[in-house]
């Protein structure tokens, strides 16, 4: 029983020290969802598919529709961070009075196309605020510190995930950052074996649980390299093994089985650390940019450059560097 308690508190430590008190709930719950035991993960469900309902229900109800105790109900509250469910409830309330959609049903043919294209692009919108409120600006500019400190950053990932990463690890070298990336999985683990304590490894993955993505995150921590994460799964196996967890909403809108907004969520925060890192060493980001792109722009046939000057194309690009560079 005693290893229980304390197996229960471990938990409780951790989720309280991922969700800060400006981390929006429903994201983060959803978020755990896959990590969560059975009667754990029903009453998450319960919250999650009805919080207007789940909040107007008294426990007794709520347990009985979950096939959970009402022990079983604070429990869960306990581990989000809440001293019991008089709490919650207080914090769903506030939640759902502010301008924040809840994630709706899946996409069908019958809905119509106007009603679908409509209904995509709701949910990326929708999926962008929740990735924001489920990340605090301290977590972000740590992540952005560590990528403009560091000796060189590993990127890991693959799969659908695979892409982002790669995006990610072109826009850090066009700043100057000192960016490298395999696209075969044993390659990666290779790199992971052979990082420094000097180095910084940012993994990738969308459930958090691909063993390839995991392992080479873990073996760069063992190593002593400072590790960052971009998850849509909270608490999962790579959420852990990252000193710097950032969490892309999880999208519950399916269409053809597939999960929309999750790489559209992974790219805004893959922004958000490009910006950041090079905000803070704007002028080498700039003297970079510059010179790549003096180069690439040859490589455009005649009479097709749609941007104009390379001052106008830098301002396209990267806007917030120019406006800063512009201003200091």
């Amino acid at each position: 029983m005693r290893l229980i308690t304390r197996a229960l508190m471990e938990s409780r430590r951790r989720r309280n020290s991922i969700r800060g008190s400006n981390v929006s709930l429903l994201p983060f719950i959803q978020g755990l969802l896959p990590t969560l035991k059975r009667a754990q993960r029903r009453i998450a469900q319960a919250v999650v598919d009805d919080p207007e309902r789940f909040i107007s229900r008294p426990i007794s109800g709520l347990a009985r529709d979950c096939r959970v105790s009402a022990g079983s109900i604070v429990l869960f509250c306990k581990s989000m961070g809440l001293r019991g469910f008089p709490a919650l409830k207080i914090a769903l309330a506030r939640e759902l009075s502010e301008p924040v959609l809840v994630p709706g049903k899946k996409l069908e043919n019958q809905d119509g196309i106007p009603s679908i294209v409509q209904r995509v692009f709701e949910q990326h919108i929708d999926s962008l605020r929740q990735t924001l409120r489920l990340n605090t600006v301290e977590t972000l500019n740590d992540a952005a510190k560590f990528l403009g400190g560091a000796k060189r950053i590993a990127l890991f990932s693959v799969g659908l995930s695979y892409p982002v990463a790669y995006s990610l690890y072109a826009r850090l070298r066009f700043i100057g950052l000192p960016a490298f990336i395999e696209f075969d999985s044993h390659m990666q683990l290779a790199a992971a074996a052979e990082i420094g304590r000097s180095e910084v490894a940012l993994g990738i993955s969308v459930a958090g649980n691909t063993s390839e993505t995991v392992e080479c995150l873990r073996l760069s921590k063992l190593r002593g390299a400072r590790t960052i994460c971009i998850t849509n799964s909270v608490n999962s196996p790579l959420s852990q093994a990252a000193d710097v967890p950032l969490y892309a909403a999880p999208s519950e809108v399916k269409f053809f089985q597939a999960p929309l907004a999750s790489r559209v969520t992974q790219l805004a925060l893959a922004d958000v650390l490009l910006v950041l890192a090079g905000l803070r060493r704007k002028s080498q980001a700039l003297a970079h940019l510059r010179h790549a792109e003096e180069y690439l722009l040859k490589r455009r046939l005649p009479g097709t450059e749609p941007g104009g000057s390379l001052t106008k194309r830098r301002r396209i690009l990267f806007p917030t560097l120019e406006r800063t560079s512009d201003s200091s």
